[in-house]
């Protein structure tokens, strides 16, 4: 019959035992002193010390608990409320989405994120950059959910992201469910990141851009020092 794997003592278990021996150091003076009267004050002043010490510990894990809940609901009511539902995201305008998918990179850390909110960006709806340095191109798209990113709007972006804006990462963005065979293959060739409705999806429920980046086309660019 195999060993029986030895539990470790609890910390609560140590700390008894520590009390305990205290108490029994002192009953051993007054073994050896045999003075009561000159020990039982000091006794008593360890039993309460030993108390106080134990309902202290009590109060302080206690406290910590409480405060890591509380920054775990409000991180949680945070994120809760800076998301937006994708039925929201239909709801959006053109304008508004650009905007919506800015603040989703700041949410994700990126830094200097500007949006050009106008006609004749040569694709570049979204500019910023990530973390590490990588410049960040986005091309929004705001489409019903049933279409498809044809090959004309990638020939377009892929002509524009990196020549034209100098982008390490080049993200196309769209609300509808995919793309289609001829804008997909050439987004992976061209290592453009296509992001369809459900990579979105996942993206405006909290998922961090930097795990969604290498799920769909090779864009990702190299790492670079941070702009100043």
């Amino acid at each position: 019959m195999a060993a029986r794997r030895r539990r470790r003592p609890r910390k609560r278990t140590r700390r008894q035992l520590q009390g305990w021996g205290s108490v029994a150091a002192v009953v051993a003076a007054v073994w050896v002193v045999g003075n009561w009267a000159v020990v039982w004050p000091v006794l008593v002043a360890v039993l309460v010390v030993s108390g106080l010490g134990g309902a202290g510990w009590g109060l302080w894990r206690a406290h910590r608990l409480a405060v890591g809940k509380d920054r775990q609901w409000r991180a949680q009511e945070e994120a809760r409320a800076r998301e937006l539902s994708m039925a929201e995201v239909d709801a959006l305008t053109w304008q508004e989405f650009e905007r919506y998918v800015a603040e989703l990179c700041l949410r994700d850390g990126c830094t200097k994120v500007v949006v050009s909110g106008r006609s004749g960006d040569l694709g570049a709806d979204v500019v910023g950059y990530l973390a590490d340095g990588r410049k960040l191109v986005v091309q929004c798209k705001k489409y019903a959910p049933h279409r498809s990113v044809p090959s004309q709007d990638m020939q377009k972006f892929v002509g524009t992201a990196r020549l034209e804006h100098g982008a390490d990462v080049a993200l196309f963005v769209t609300t509808c469910r995919g793309f289609t065979k001829d804008a997909l293959g050439l987004a992976v060739r061209q290592g453009i990141v296509a992001m369809h409705r459900d990579l979105l999806g996942a993206w405006v429920k909290g998922a961090h851009l930097e795990t969604l980046i290498p799920l769909s086309g090779s864009g990702g660019g190299a790492a670079r020092r941070p702009p100043a």
